[in-house]
């Protein structure tokens, strides 16, 4: 039986274990983000402190995402995972027993937010360069798209289930679900066979010193790597714009469901659905296609900044929730497009600092954006907000094609890059 691309991957065991306890762990991490904020709510009652919790959760990626990523590249992958779901698994379980006896209280939830913070600086680059030992180079882009259908699937039943939990069993047990599906997660690397692993790394190994400059293997010869890589600076830049501007729609969809749409709880409930259903089906269409490039990347990260302008001038609640599905889906095609031409353009060596990079650019982006945002939507009002926000973006997707075509730089992927 001749398997459509889109299930490739899934041909592969190590790929299907892992797709297994993917789902399994993004529906528990999505259950303990959601009885986070309702745990702060019910200590504090403070909108601001859920704030805090997000930056403290956020500023270790900030500060150490570079030092994760010259781990990823120095150290064994494995190991450096299976510590980082064990440290989650025991975080998860400690918030489980604290909520449970009523001991600790906020300082308990901003500890646990700056634990998670540095194991998500340490984790995602490792993550990046494990993923991508689980199928052969060709197969990254689909493989990376249907990780982002997955991930979208367990975060609308991970939502789903917390709603229904919540309310039933209180918090403490989302936090207990969200610990045992760490246990699948374990379970899963420790069965990926060594032998099937894809070596994304042959005779590329970083020795540890160099005589020409710094230490091989830190994240400063990183840094010296991207600064002479065009391409990426310009991708990346358009990335923190996106990311700061055009992403922050937890802000913006709260804001234009509590004032211009008057929807209430219920519709914005209804719009983060629309949003998870749209990047379901981004990951579907990414995980389609032959071939993602730099142009498809331009072009997908204008559209979304088009509709995000557009949005503003929605009449309904209804008309809001399909833009948002439009979105949803064009910001998976945008996140796996980056994820895979930063892999697959870049020298294995270097590929876990450029993932660090990424994550700094991301979480930066989201720091700046999200208060940004918070702001014009209460100075200009939230529709206002998204116009200005997509016009902006816009702008930076247009000024990022001028620049790779001034630079004449490689829009289609590099061959040589493709069959490392």
């Amino acid at each position: 039986m001749v398997l459509p691309r889109i299930l490739h991957p899934l041909s592969l065991r190590n790929y299907r274990l892992w797709a297994g306890a993917d789902i399994v762990s993004v529906a528990g991490a999505w259950m303990q983000i959601i009885g986070i904020n309702l745990l702060v709510l019910q200590l504090t009652g403070s909108a601001a402190a859920m704030g805090v919790s997000v930056l403290l959760s956020s500023l270790p990626t900030i500060l150490l995402g570079g030092w994760g990523g010259a781990l990823a590249d120095r150290l064994p992958v494995r190991p450096v995972l299976l510590a980082c779901q064990v440290i989650r698994m025991l975080t998860a379980f400690g918030l489980a027993g604290a909520v449970a006896t009523g001991v600790g209280g906020m300082t308990v939830v901003y500890g646990c937010a700056v634990v998670g913070g540095v194991v998500t600086a340490v984790e995602g680059p490792a993550l990046g360069r494990f993923g991508a030992t689980l199928v052969p180079a060709a197969q990254l882009g689909t493989a990376l798209g249907l990780g982002s259908m997955i991930s979208s699937g367990g975060r609308i039943a991970g939502v789903a289930v917390a709603g229904a939990l919540a309310a039933s069993t209180g918090t403490a047990t989302l936090f207990l679900i969200n610990g045992i599906s760490f246990v699948l997660v374990i379970a899963a690397v420790v069965a990926v066979r060594t032998a099937e692993l894809f070596d994304l790394t042959p005779g590329d190994r970083p020795s540890n010193t160099d005589a020409a400059g710094p230490r091989v293997g830190s994240f400063r010869e990183g840094v010296r790597y991207l600064a002479a890589q065009r391409t990426l600076i310009v991708a990346l830049g358009l990335a923190f714009l996106l990311g700061s501007l055009g992403r922050n729609y937890q802000v913006t969809m709260a804001a234009m469901a509590d004032g211009p749409l008057a929807a209430g709880a219920a519709g914005y409930g209804m719009l983060s659905t629309a949003f998870g259903v749209g990047a379901l089906v981004g990951g579907i269409a990414v995980a389609s296609r032959a071939h993602l490039t730099w142009r498809l990347f331009l072009i997908t990260g204008a559209g979304m900044s088009a509709l995000q302008a557009l949005s503003a001038f929605s009449d309904g609640v209804v008309m809001f929730a399909l833009l948002m599905a439009l979105i949803g889906a064009a910001a998976v095609v945008v996140d796996t497009i980056i994820a895979t031409r930063l892999q697959l353009d870049t020298p294995p060596r270097m590929r876990g600092r450029m993932l660090g990079i990424l994550g700094i650019t991301s979480a930066a982006g989201s720091m700046l954006g999200a208060p940004i945002l918070g702001w014009l939507c209460d100075t200009i009002g939230p529709a206002a907000a998204l116009e200005l926000a997509g016009i902006v973006t816009l702008a930076g997707a247009g000024a990022a094609a001028l620049g790779m075509r001034r630079w004449r730089l490689r829009l289609w992927p590099q061959a040589a890059a493709a069959s490392s």
